[in-house]
């Protein structure tokens, strides 16, 4: 979890939006948000981040082309910089859907509604706020 930092670990306690953005090849054009709230998030032992994914049909057919994503994640409850009463990330990460396996059970036994399991392996962290 080296890439993760404790104002980052902190932040995971409050609700909040994760706004997602994939994007498939440049000749694609635009990039494609979706989004999900802290609240789903788990936390593996490993440092990777998982979430239920209900439709994700424009997110899954990026992502077989490009697994590189970005998320923004805030939320007022934590102090950022300079004493700011709110805080914000950016994560680039690689996503996988999970059909399978027990990090896929850990989240469909949560989320009995999810068709898959979102797989965030956090590549860099950057504070915004």
């Amino acid at each position: 979890m080296e890439i993760l930092t404790d104002k980052f670990l902190e932040l995971l306690k409050y609700e909040g939006e994760v706004a997602l953005t994939s994007w498939g090849s440049s000749e694609e054009g635009a990039p494609h948000m979706t989004g999900t709230w802290i609240s789903y998030l788990t936390l593996t032992e490993y440092g990777r981040l998982l979430a239920p994914a209900a439709g994700f049909s424009h997110f899954e057919a990026d992502i077989k082309v490009n697994d590189t994503v970005l998320a923004l994640v805030a939320v007022r409850e934590v102090t950022g910089f300079n004493d700011y009463q709110g805080i914000g990330f950016r994560l680039t990460a690689k996503a996988k859907l999970l059909n399978d396996g027990a990090d896929y059970e850990t989240v469909k036994s949560k989320f009995p509604w999810c068709r898959q399991a979102l797989e965030l392996t956090p590549v860099k962290l950057e504070q915004l706020l």
